[in-house]
């Protein structure tokens, strides 16, 4: 299987680390960020978070003080589809490239390049995607999906 096969990837860039190795990730920060920063993920339970990145390929950006300021991750089966989610720099860290570092090393991963389909859903950073290949969807009227906007208050209730 590929994801066992994975090396890990670092990058150092204007005094940041950019890094692939999912034991650098930092699930608490990772959490806080999403958790009350985001605009898709606000009160997301810690539990979910570190499910969410154990079960996929993450990419983090990291401070010379060893601090995670930037994450992505791709939900995927490594050989044809893969979502990509939950990409965010801090606020006093963005205008610096640190996301399209980000993206660059993840696009450039061999078995990126070979997938079939690559997906994400983006509110405001069109922009960005658009230098990595992703446009609007070519058939939205096959695809489909199941939301439930209240999901992470039932995964919040089901623990106490």
């Amino acid at each position: 299987m590929i994801k066992e096969n994975l090396s890990p990837k670092n990058k150092e860039w204007n005094g940041y680390l950019i890094t692939t190795d999912p034991r650098k990730m930092q699930v608490n920060a990772i959490h806080q960020w999403l958790a009350t920063k985001s605009h898709w993920a606000i009160n997301i339970p810690f539990d979910t978070v570190k499910g969410m990145v154990e079960n996929s390929f993450c990419i983090g950006v990291f401070t010379k003080d060893n601090l995670q300021i930037g994450f992505a991750r791709l939900i995927t089966d490594y050989v044809v589809f893969a979502y990509l989610a939950d990409v965010y720099i801090e606020k006093e860290h963005r205008g610096k490239g640190l996301s399209k570092m980000m993206m660059d090393m993840m696009m450039e991963e061999e078995w990126v390049q070979n997938l079939r389909r690559l997906f994400l859903a983006t509110k405001d950073a069109h922009k960005l995607y658009e230098k990595y290949g992703f446009s609007k969807l070519r058939y939205p009227e096959r695809m489909m999906e199941v939301f439930k906007e209240d999901a992470y208050a039932k995964v919040a209730n089901q623990k106490q």
